[in-house]
């Protein structure tokens, strides 16, 4: 959640600046929300690795859950620096204006790679296997989001040419 609420925040800044043709502060604003999101998903590794059966105890686990729930939660863990930077790519595509790639990166995120990878490591490896397939759906995502910023940074970013500063109007009115 504090990612999602970061990558709102970062939206505005991001759009402000892309109108005023800003390049410097649009990458700047990208790069300090990347390292920020990953730094707090290091934080949820960290939770997720030390205390998995506190967590669960939240939800009222059971004995079976717990067996199974714990070693998920360790295995899982490991995609949130990884769904950080994903998150992060997707609000800055809205705030480019190609909110298109955004709901492509998603879609793509759950229904091309997370469903399909879920599904083959339960043949290959079972219940422990499935967990993997959040990875494997987070770096198949990194690499596409890494591609379609890639492509907007170099066909629109890049381009920018700063505004120039608004000149104040001579003054027109008659000294008395």
């Amino acid at each position: 959640m504090p990612i999602f609420g970061l990558s709102t925040a970062m939206i505005s800044i991001v759009a402000y600046n892309f109108g005023a043709k800003n390049q410097k502060r649009i990458t700047g604003t990208i790069r300090i929300a990347i390292y920020i999101s990953v730094c707090i998903m290091l934080v949820g590794i960290s939770l997720f690795q030390l205390f998995p059966k506190a967590l669960l105890t939240l939800f009222n686990a059971s004995e079976d859950m717990m067996d199974i729930g714990m070693g998920a939660l360790r295995i899982i863990s490991f995609h949130l620096p990884l769904a950080g930077i994903s998150i992060i790519f997707s609000a800055s595509f809205q705030a480019l204006g190609k909110g298109i790639y955004s709901l492509m990166l998603s879609v793509v995120r759950q229904l091309v790679f997370l469903l399909p990878a879920a599904y083959i490591l339960s043949l290959v490896g079972g219940l422990e296997a499935v967990w993997f397939a959040f990875i494997v759906s987070e770096l198949a995502s990194i690499v596409m989001s890494s591609t379609l910023y890639h492509r907007i940074y170099h066909r629109t970013i890049r381009t920018l040419v700063p505004l120039a500063h608004a000149v104040p109007a001579p003054n027109t009115a008659q000294d008395s």
